[in-house]
C-alpha cells in the first residue's frame, strides 16, 4: 500500500512513499531544497577550508544567528548554536555549580535524556532531584502550575521543564511559570526541543533564564542544528561542553559567550548555516507563511486526534489549547516497541508508541506536518483496531 504523503508538498521531501510517516516529531524531516543548500555550504567549505574558517565562517554564522534570533524573538547576542537540545540542556546543567543539599526540580513528563543529565549532575554534587507529578490525561494548564509550585523550597536551585513534552505532547504554561519562579529568585531551564516552528516563540517575553530548542524538528533544518538561549545576566556562568580557543581569547568586540560557543573545535557548520534557508522555505509553502502553516498543522492534529479517540473509544486526554502539532492518547497496556514494530512491518506506518508509567501504560503519539493528510490517520485507526483486537 502507498498512502505516502500528501498533495504537491510531497515533492519537497524525500520521505519513502511506501511509508505512512506520522512521526515528524521524533527527528523531523528536512526538505530537499534545504538539503541542497546544506550541500552548497559543504562544498564552499571544502573548496578552500582555510579561507572558509578563517574568513567566511564567522560572517555566515552571524547572519544565520541573526535570522534565527529574529524568528525566536530574542537578541542575537543571547543565543548560540548547539547540535541539539539535549546538548543545550547538558551545557547549562554541567556549567552550574550545584552543591550538596541543593534541590533540582523537574516533572514526571521530562524527556528521558535530559532527566539523565539532571541525575548525573545531581549525583556528582550530592544534590536532590524533586519530581512534580503532572497528570495525564489533564484538564487544564493550571494543573501543571498547581503540581510544580508546592514542590518548591528554599533549597530549589533550578527548575527544568519541557516547553512541549515529548511523551504527551503538552504545551506547558512556561511564561506563567517563569514569572512565578522569577519572583522567588529561582532560575528556569526550558527544554524547548519541539517548540521552534510548532508554536510562536518570543523568548524576550517568555521569561526563561535558559532555553534550548531544536531547529531540525518543526523548523525542518538539517540534523545537527539547535540553539541555546542564555539570559545576559547568566552568560558568565555558562561554558560550552567543549573548551577550546575561546577560553583565553583576547577578543573584545564580541562577548566571551559568543567567542566560546562559536568555536568548539573544527565543525561541520552546514546545518547551522542552513537554518535561514529552512525558515524561509517553510514560510514560502503557504500564502499565510508560518502563521498559516502552524495553524494548518494544529487543525490537522486536532482532527486526527478526534478521529482516533472516537475510533478507539478513548476520551480526549487534554484541551485543544494544550497541544500544537503533536498529540498523545492512551491506548491499552502492552509492549510499546512490539506495537510500533507491528504497525511498521505489517502496515507500513511510522508512528510513535510510548511506554507510560501511569495507567493504562502506553501512549500513541501522532504528529502532523504539512505533508500529512487525514486519510493517513484513518488508516492508522483502522490498523490499530485490527492489532489491538488481537
Amino acid at each position: 500500500m502507498a498512502l505516502g504523503t500528501s498533495g504537491s508538498f510531497v515533492n519537497f521531501w524525500s520521505l519513502d512513499p511506501e511509508i505512512v510517516f506520522l512521526n515528524h516529531g521524533s527527528f523531523g524531516a528536512c526538505p530537499l531544497p534545504v538539503l541542497a543548500a546544506q550541500q552548497q555550504f559543504r562544498e564552499q567549505l571544502e573548496r578552500e577550508p582555510v579561507r572558509f574558517f578563517g574568513r567566511e565562517y564567522e560572517p555566515l554564522l552571524d547572519a544565520a544567528r541573526a535570522k534565527l534570533a529574529e524568528f525566536v524573538g530574542t537578541a542575537t547576542d543571547e543565543i548560540a548554536f548547539v547540535p541539539n537540545a539535549t546538548t543545550g540542556v547538558n551545557t547549562v546543567l554541567r556549567s552550574l555549580n550545584f552543591k550538596s543539599g541543593d534541590e533540582l526540580l523537574t516533572t514526571s513528563h521530562e524527556y528521558n535524556a535530559c532527566r539523565n543529565a539532571l541525575e548525573f549532575v545531581a549525583q556528582r554534587a550530592g544534590a536532590k532531584i524533586v519530581i512534580a507529578e503532572i497528570p495525564f490525561p489533564i484538564a487544564s494548564p493550571a494543573q501543571i502550575i498547581e503540581a510544580i509550585l508546592p514542590k518548591l523550597s528554599v533549597k530549589t536551585r533550578l527548575v527544568l521543564v519541557d516547553h512541549i513534552t515529548s511523551q504527551t505532547g503538552l504545551i506547558f504554561p512556561i511564561q506563567e511559570l517563569a514569572k512565578k519562579l522569577s519572583s522567588l529568585g529561582i532560575d528556569i531551564l526550558v527544554d524547548g526541543a519541539h517548540a521552534p516552528g510548532m508554536i510562536p516563540l518570543k523568548l524576550n517575553e517568555l521569561g526563561a533564564t535558559y532555553y534550548t530548542g531544536n531547529c531540525h524538528k518543526w523548523l525542518c533544518a538539517p540534523k545537527g542544528a539547535a540553539f541555546l538561549y542564555v539570559h545576559k545576566s547568566r552568560q558568565e556562568l555558562i561554558r560550552p561542553l567543549t573548551i577550546s580557543h575561546g577560553a583565553n581569547s583576547p577578543r573584545k568586540e564580541r562577548s566571551k559567550f559568543q567567542v566560546e560557543f562559536d568555536w568548539m573545535g573544527t565543525p561541520d557548520p552546514s546545518a547551522y548555516l542552513s537554518v535561514p534557508v529552512a525558515i524561509d522555505f517553510m514560510e514560502s509553502l503557504l500564502p499565510g507563511g508560518w502563521e498559516e502553516l502552524r495553524a494548518k498543522n494544529h487543525e490537522l492534529t486536532l482532527t486526527a486526534r478526534k478521529l482516533l479517540c472516537e475510533k478507539l473509544k478513548v476520551p480526549v486526554p487534554c484541551p485543544k489549547e494544550m497541544i500544537g502539532s503533536m498529540a498523545s492518547l492512551p491506548i491499552p497496556d502492552g509492549n510499546a516497541m512490539e506495537l510500533h514494530d507491528i504497525l511498521f512491518d505489517e502496515f507500513g506506518i511510522e508512528s510513535q508508541i510510548i511506554p507510560w508509567p501511569q495507567f493504562p501504560g502506553r501512549l500513541l503519539r501522532i504528529s502532523a506536518q504539512i505533508y500529512n493528510n487525514l486519510g493517513q490517520y484513518e488508516y492508522l485507526a483502522e490498523s490499530l483496531i485490527k492489532v489491538l483486537a488481537g
